[in-house]
């Protein structure tokens, strides 16, 4: 799926990813269309406020609704997948709440696969603020990078979170701090 030009979220656009369950349906529905109902069960919570989530990521692009099929027992039901809006979007991170909501649903997520299936590394250097700019700029366009390449049918699902932070400082030395988390296969 295309990803949009990149633009400035407007207010509604920011209010909508400032929740984790939303944030949750829109990581859900990225790879496979679910139904209300498999979103629901997925997140483990009732349909009918899955169904609220669901239909405000509708109105606001970042879900479009499939065609409508039958299900296992005749009913009517309707597919939905992800748009790739939530990633061309910026300034949505400042909307109140936006980051509460993103590490809430990285770590409900962690909880779902478990630790013991996360690659982690840490990294902690002190750069002039040039430098400090290039890494941030560096870093998003490697995911720009991935986000952008089609979906190979037979691919594997992986998904990263970063995060960006202020490192303590050491005041007697300038020197790189380095810690991973070796992954086993």
């Amino acid at each position: 799926m295309p990803t949009p030009p990149r633009r400035r979220a407007t207010t509604a656009e920011a209010a909508t990813m400032a929740s984790a369950v939303r944030l949750r349906i829109i990581r859900l529905t990225r790879l496979e269309p679910l139904t209300n109902a498999r979103i629901a069960a997925r997140l483990g919570r009732d349909p009918a406020t899955t169904l609220h989530h669901v239909r405000r990521l509708v109105r606001h692009g970042f879900l479009e609704a499939l065609p409508a099929r039958r299900g296992t027992r005749g009913a009517k039901e309707i597919p939905y997948r992800a748009t790739a809006l939530s990633w061309s979007l910026e300034g949505a991170g400042l909307e109140s709440g936006m980051p509460e909501a993103v590490l809430e649903a990285y770590l409900d997520e962690v909880t779902e696969v478990g630790i013991g299936a996360l690659e982690q590394s840490r990294l902690v250097v002190r750069l002039a603020p040039a430098e400090a700019a290039a890494l941030r700029a560096e870093l998003h366009a490697v995911l720009d990078a991935y986000a952008t390449r089609p979906d190979p049918p037979d691919g594997e699902a992986v998904a990263v979170y970063l995060s960006v932070y202020p490192g303590e400082t050491n005041q007697t030395s300038g020197a790189l701090a380095w810690e991973h988390e070796p992954h086993d296969d």
